[in-house]
């Protein structure tokens, strides 16, 4: 009902749309090849649960759009993410008789659309899906007069990441749970499921962990599937499915397409209607993790398996290395009601054994934790409700822990060091804090050890002194708490320009991962801001050149053309969307801001990709921004006005943003030059005075 209210009350603010955004998506952007590793699954906004299929061959989710052979259709996946994916559990495939080998899917046609996908096979079978909050309906079509059966594979995962699993039938239901490795194999999730079927049931084994359903030989040819996933229980997981059990299968596909144009319509924009379908088929992307793990009822599994309960709903499903800079900073502007209960929920980890990457006691598929105290230092200032008292000491013991053992986690472990001293500042605890401020700002002895010196022959090279998917030139430039010292150790403010000029110039800079994604915002910080403006327009909208990929391809075979493409091979070779990561950059990009450093609570400002958007940042007011003289090639700003008053400045603060209001932009072909260099914002290590 939430989501219908506020789905109603934003048609009532916005009427001008032609289509809804839900409309606009096009779910099977980056579901061919290593181009986003994303699926066309039948999803729900923040749910564990997302029914989909699962091809031969497929990629991380499980999927690739050009394969033919369908191996039948599972109930999760974490989109985007690296390694080889995690998810994949409990499939469900259709056949033809009683030997499941016997039974081939061939892709005949197929489409989809959010919360609902569907496929049809050269053999005449049929198969929908579509998703709730923990629930999923599968209705399958089988053609008249033949033998129906369902193949289970309890043991399926993607990676072959499964561990265990309990299970029991009884009628036409069946129960249990399923323990499986999370992304790249650094812990276990344990997943509670009920899955009932819509016609009588004869259960068969069919191998280790694989059962045979049997159907009624007579009777419908369609067969319905409802399932439930909970991380608490198999009761709680058999509760929602009976709260469901007079819910149509149209009903819970109009449900999930008001719940996703509710999110979606929370940004509205208005431009070239490709620009706009890429838009939304990139926000809805974002809008998948992490997920929301507890009951109705507040109940939850903690990270070390104990049972807890909260009076706000608990997320979990994190990928935080890569999305800390962009999906996270989106949530707390554009999603404050649900970024209100992830923030908490990040910092509840620290109390139940917080890892960088996942505990063997998970509620749900995760990659890893790593900078989620720059988080929590950014949600606090933003203004957001967290404990960091009852969780201070836990954060101290982390920073203690950090590595500084290869040159990019000396920066990385640094910056974290550097959000504890802010932490521990607004605990007023002003001992601590200046210890642990002077802990991150001996970075400044690793930075002239490895980054200074660009004339060594490994700079370019990936990967090269233990570095972690980046090259020196890339990870240089990552010291985002403190860019006045970067540019003092550079020697000055047009040294460091200089050497911006000649990382971009060289084409150093790859977008294909996270490791250099702050580097073409750092010209808002020097004179020439206007730089930064045509590098955002570039990389999110122009050709670029990139020479960079995950697997140390430079100079051999060097991509020339757009990053972000409305396609199933939608971003570079081996770019994954990590989690909302790549999507939320393309996002904050498109509406002209960019966080200028997570944990400052500040955005740099470029020309929006569209002639006006609309963001529901607060409950009464939305943020308008909106164009002057628009061209869809223009990428320069020339002027700019907050609230009727003229903005020189080339950044906003977080409060002025989230208190709504008009932001109006005057495009321009070539650069202002005077333009936001008169009062910039450069970060500083240093404590405020």
């Amino acid at each position: 009902m939430r989501y219908l209210l506020r789905l109603f009350f934003l048609l009532i603010c916005f009427p001008t749309l032609a289509q809804t955004p839900t409309q606009q998506v096009n779910v099977f952007l980056g579901t061919s090849g290593d181009h986003g590793q994303l699926s066309p699954a039948a999803s729900y906004p923040f749910s564990m649960l997302s029914l989909g299929p699962q091809t031969y061959p497929n990629t991380h989710t499980g999927y690739e759009h050009l394969a033919r052979t369908f191996l039948g259709f599972t109930h999760t996946r974490f989109e985007g993410v690296g390694c080889q994916g995690a998810g994949g559990n409990l499939l469900v495939k259709p056949c033809l008789g009683p030997d499941p080998q016997q039974t081939q899917l061939l892709k005949k046609s197929e489409q989809a659309e959010p919360g609902y996908y569907s496929v049809t096979f050269a053999n005449g079978i049929g198969a929908e899906l579509t998703v709730g909050q923990r629930f999923g309906l599968h209705r399958y079509h089988f053609p008249a007069g033949a033998e129906r059966t369902l193949y289970l594979d309890l043991a399926h995962s993607l990676a072959n990441g499964f561990k265990q699993e309990e299970h029991a039938t009884q009628d036409a239901a069946l129960s249990g749970w399923i323990e499986a490795g999370t992304t790249c194999s650094a812990g276990t999730y344990r997943l509670y499921y009920y899955l009932e079927l819509n016609q009588p049931a004869q259960w068969t084994a069919a191998g280790a962990h694989q059962l045979l359903v049997r159907l009624p030989a007579t009777g419908a040819a369609e067969v319905e599937v409802r399932v439930a996933f909970s991380s608490v229980s198999v009761a709680d997981a058999q509760a929602t499915v009976q709260r469901q059990a007079h819910t149509s299968f149209e009903e819970v596909r109009r449900a999930a397409s008001l719940a996703w144009n509710a999110q979606l319509a929370r940004v509205q924009v208005q431009g070239e209607a490709d620009r706009q379908g890429l838009f939304y088929s990139l926000l809805y992307r974002t809008l998948q993790s992490p997920y929301l793990v507890s009951e109705p009822d507040g109940r939850y599994r903690a990270i070390d398996g104990s049972l807890q309960k909260s009076k706000r709903p608990v997320y979990n499903g994190w990928a935080i290395w890569d999305n800390y800079h962009t999906q996270l900073p989106l949530f707390s502007l554009a999603y404050p009601n649900e970024f209100q209960d992830i923030a908490p929920s990040l910092a509840n980890l620290y109390r139940y054994g917080k890892k960088n990457f996942a505990t063997q006691h998970e509620p749900s598929p995760t990659v890893r934790t790593e900078h989620a105290i720059v988080v929590l230092l950014d949600a606090v200032r933003k203004g957001y409700a967290v404990d960091l008292r009852g969780i201070r000491d836990s954060l101290i013991s982390e920073v203690e822990r950090l590595d500084y053992s290869h040159p990019d986690k000396a920066l990385e472990s640094s910056y974290d060091a550097w959000a504890l001293s802010e932490i521990l500042g607004i605990l007023k605890d002003k001992s601590l804090s200046a210890k642990y401020r002077q802990k991150a700002l001996q970075y400044q002895d690793y930075w002239r050890k490895d980054f200074q010196d660009m004339t060594r022959p490994d700079v370019d090279r990936l990967p090269t002194r233990g570095l972690y998917q980046g090259t020196i030139w890339q990870y240089r430039w990552n010291v985002p708490f403190d860019i006045k010292g970067l540019q003092q150790m550079m020697g000055g403010e047009e040294a460091f320009r200089q050497q911006l000029d000649a990382f971009f110039a060289g084409d150093y800079y790859n977008h294909a991962n996270e490791t250099d994604l702050q580097a073409p915002t750092l010209y808002n910080a020097t004179q020439q801001p206007w730089k930064s403006q045509a590098l955002m327009h570039q990389l999110a909208a122009d050709t670029v050149v990139q020479h960079y990929f995950n697997d140390n391809s430079r100079g051999i075979d060097p991509y020339i053309g757009r990053i972000y493409q409305n396609q199933p091979q939608a971003y570079l070779r081996t770019m994954d969307d990590d989690a909302g990561a790549m999507s939320a950059w393309y996002v904050l990009t498109a509406c002209g801001l960019m966080p200028a450093c997570v944990g400052q609570p500040v955005y740099y400002l470029n020309l929006p990709l569209f002639r006006q958007i609309k963001l529901q940042v607060a409950a009464k007011q939305p943020l308008v921004i909106e164009v002057e003289n628009y061209a869809p090639a223009r990428r320069y700003i020339q002027a700019a006005r907050l609230n009727g008053k003229p903005l020189n400045r080339n950044w906003l603060t977080h409060q002025e943003l989230a208190a709504g209001g008009t932001l109006v932009f005057v495009a321009a072909d070539e650069p202002n030059r005077t333009w936001g260099t008169q009062q910039p914002w450069i970060a500083t290590g240093q404590a405020e005075k």
